[in-house]
């Protein structure tokens, strides 16, 4: 006998019948939460089935029922200018393909991200667009055995063997530094979140090889301002500013006082904004800021805030485009990675 659970093949929904002593039909209707099974019953084979690594096929069942013509999208909170730009985008471009689009929000939390994944292995969705909170693949595995096409946005897991798409981070931060250091700035602090993100490690080092190519030594501990994570997985994209604040308020009480500052997000330069008027510390004239995202509120800033324009939509077409091709079976055998460089807005934060 074939053995199940441990890697030799996935497990079927017949094995699991087998393993449990029940019918398939019965096991059918206790994972899909149908009536007719006790409570008991159910949680017995809801444990047994993840003993074993069982998920429901659902794409597969979709092929011989016809398709759903809807494309799932996993962002985690779409306050977050940037997820919202791209939902948005994704929603367009599907919609246009004859597709709707389910939205699934994971908070930045791991328990939250499961509990999408599984929302969308249930939903018999064609395919799904995500931005991963985990920086392990393994959450993700189960989309590649249900058979359910999977593009990667933002933030990238490279074993797990999928399309990814991108701004390029590292491209991008290099840009902000450079333009500060070119206009006489000698001592950089990056203001970014502590966070275990592939974008905000691309950042880092950026910053570091334009610091390092412009013959400055990098020191985490002089050049670097780190955010604490997001406090709720409901908070609004704006407490970043209150949080942004509180690490700059700290970094210039304790004598610090850089001639530049460059941020990960355009709402840390609204906090950092505040903490430098408050300390009479004079934008550009005393200290540079260049911001990342140009968000609609950077140009009415005083000084208007130079920053990085973000190509969120561009990103999200091309995403969408690529999920739609393997939906569809027109997509070449190539896994796609591409990071679009962006570009900068220079205003008055940075000019002297």
């Amino acid at each position: 006998m074939t053995e199940v659970g441990r890697g030799r093949r996935q497990p079927t929904l017949q094995d699991l019948a087998k393993v449990v002593g029940l019918t398939a039909n019965t096991i059918s209707r206790a994972l899909n939460d149908r009536p007719g099974v006790s409570a008991t019953t159910r949680a017995l084979i809801k444990a047994e089935a993840e003993r074993l690594g069982y998920v429901p096929n659902v794409h597969a069942r979709s092929l011989v029922l016809g398709s759903r013509k809807t494309i799932g999208v996993i962002v985690s909170n779409i306050s977050n200018p940037f997820f919202s730009d791209l939902v948005s985008e994704v929603e367009l471009q599907a919609q246009h393909a004859g597709y709707t689009v389910l939205l699934l929000l994971s908070y930045e939390s791991a328990e939250r991200e499961r509990d999408a994944i599984d929302r969308a292995l249930r939903s018999g969705l064609d395919g799904l667009i995500a931005a991963p909170v985990q920086e392990r693949s393994t959450a993700w595995t189960p989309v590649i055995k249900a058979g359910i096409p999977l593009v990667l946005v933002s933030r990238e897991l490279p074993e797990l063997g999928v399309d990814f798409y991108s701004t390029d981070n590292d491209a991008g931060i290099q840009l902000t530094t450079d333009a500060v250091l070119a206009r006489g700035a000698k001592d950089v602090v990056l203001l970014d979140e502590d966070m275990p993100f592939s974008t905000i490690r691309l950042r880092t080092e950026g910053f570091r090889h334009s610091l390092e190519r412009h013959g400055l030594t990098f020191d985490p501990r002089y050049n670097l301002a780190l955010i604490p994570p997001a406090r709720s997985f409901r908070v609004s994209q704006s407490w970043h500013a209150d949080d942004a604040y509180r690490v700059a308020a700290d970094l210039l009480d304790r004598g610090r006082r850089p001639d530049a500052f460059v941020v990960g997000d355009d709402y840390y330069a609204l906090g950092l904004y505040r903490a430098l008027r408050e300390r009479n510390i004079r934008i550009p004239d005393d200290v540079m800021v260049m911001g990342w995202g140009n968000l609609p509120f950077t140009r009415f800033m005083e000084p208007p805030l130079s920053t990085l324009l973000l190509p969120f939509e561009e990103v999200a077409r091309r995403a969408t485009r690529r999920l739609l091709d393997r939906i569809q079976g027109t997509a070449d055998n190539r896994i796609v990675t591409e990071r679009i460089v962006p570009e900068l807005a220079i205003r008055a934060s940075t000019t002297r």
